[in-house]
């Protein structure tokens, strides 16, 4: 991981594309009509990382997510005349939701497209909250294309989820909000996608204090605002569980505002993610998104950076499938060792199995589920490969239990998980 200071000399703030005073009218515009979310400090993640960390809990706001505030700033500054014809945007997520929701509280009509492969419960609460779904292409760089066609065709206002001054704007106002609790924070850890968090927040929290450290953090996927800030070219693309932030084209407008501020720019992998993501809900007992978790993932792999600091991270946003939450936390007890699947090989003859579930009973170690096989193997006719998935109560458990298997003449595997 490059972790190389930015060094690149502040613009001129008669130059700024978005300004610190852009940020605080968009705070008292938007005053009551979002959830001013808690700022708290999280004494066990401090013990963990070695720092004093702060969490912004903008998973609580109405639609579970800080974009709320920047398209309720944007709306509230169109004319009524655009008010009245109705907005348009591209989106699969959050923005999509927290756009119907305030537009429809606004009695604006809002028009989101989105691609045909987006997940039926994804339409359905963009729909529930008032949005109109349109869903066209099979990407979404298909789906922002006919947005921007019906934009023209039906004469309706775009808003766009992060290339906005007036959605950083609103967006900012987190970090306004985080400053005004605890006003000693000196780093702030800011998730990176197409850069309207970061942006709207790095611009405020440099004018409140200019000694801030400002950390961005994007997904190892996606580094596209990376590539461009860096300089570098690594590859962009993938299935990555920070989808809120897995952007292939960062924005012009955001990456102007980002170059002077970060510095420092910084990269996680996916299995970093899943496990902040365990952490927080086991920890804090709070539910976020994979874009969400990439503030602490950083802070937990990167300590030299962070020790002895007062860090304020945000929690972006909650909304995560279930289905897809049961496997992030099943694969991260298998990474600490308390879930596991051992591959092991055994004579095909009748007490084989009884044998080895004694060893499993002495050392305590619970079965849950058992497979056999015998054709797909490369064992001898009268052999065959068993995989027992297991419980224990930690990783020295099972090391444990692994060793007297071994130890009894069984050849033993453990089936990864990546």
């Amino acid at each position: 991981m490059d972790q190389t200071l930015l060094n690149i000399a502040p613009a001129a703030v008669d130059d700024a594309p978005l300004t610190a005073a852009d940020v605080r009218a968009a705070a008292e515009r938007i005053s009551g009509k979002v959830v001013r979310t808690p700022t708290a400090y999280s004494a066990t993640l401090s013990a963990i990382t070695g720092a004093e960390v702060w969490l912004k809990f903008e998973n609580l706001q109405f639609t579970a997510a800080y974009k709320e505030r920047g398209a309720l700033n944007a709306l509230m500054q169109l004319p009524e005349e655009r008010k009245a014809r109705g907005v348009i945007a591209a989106s699969a997520g959050n923005h999509a939701q927290g756009l119907s929701y305030h537009g429809t509280r606004l009695g604006v009509p809002v028009t989101i497209v989105m691609p045909k492969t987006t997940p039926t419960v994804k339409v359905m609460q963009t729909e529930s909250v008032g949005g109109n779904v349109v869903l066209e292409g099979e990407s979404f760089d298909e789906a922002y294309a006919h947005a921007r066609k019906l934009e023209t065709e039906l004469g309706l206002t775009f808003i766009h989820p992060f290339d906005d001054p007036h959605v950083a704007a609103g967006q900012g106002t987190v970090a306004l909000e985080m400053l005004e609790d605890v006003p000693d924070l000196d780093t702030l850890v800011l998730p990176v996608g197409g850069g309207g968090l970061a942006s709207g927040m790095g611009t405020i929290a440099r004018d409140i204090n200019p000694a801030i450290r400002l950390i961005g953090v994007e997904a190892q996927l996606y580094p596209s605002m990376y590539n461009l800030l860096k300089g570098t070219n690594l590859p962009i693309g993938g299935d990555t569980l920070a989808e809120g932030i897995a952007v292939i084209a960062p924005g012009l407008f955001t990456s102007k505002v980002l170059r002077p501020l970060l510095d420092e720019f910084l990269l996680v992998s996916e299995s970093q993610i899943e496990s902040a993501l365990a952490l927080l809900l086991q920890i804090e007992k709070t539910l976020v998104e994979g874009a969400g978790a990439t503030g602490l993932a950083a802070v937990i792999n990167n300590r030299e950076l962070f020790a002895g600091r007062r860090i304020g991270m945000v929690l972006s946003g909650g909304n995560i499938d279930t289905r897809l939450l049961a496997n992030v936390l099943l694969r991260d007890l298998a990474r600490s060792g308390r879930l596991a699947r051992l591959r092991i090989g055994l004579q095909d003859r009748a007490g084989a199995l009884f044998k080895v579930a004694k060893v499993f009973h002495e050392h305590n170690v619970n079965i849950i589920e058992v497979f056999h096989q015998r054709i797909f193997t490369h064992l001898p006719a009268k052999g065959l490969v068993t995989e027992i998935e297991c419980e224990a109560r930690d990783k020295q458990q099972l090391e444990a239990l692994v060793s007297a298997l071994r130890r009894e003449g069984y050849e033993v595997k453990l089936v990864e998980t990546e």
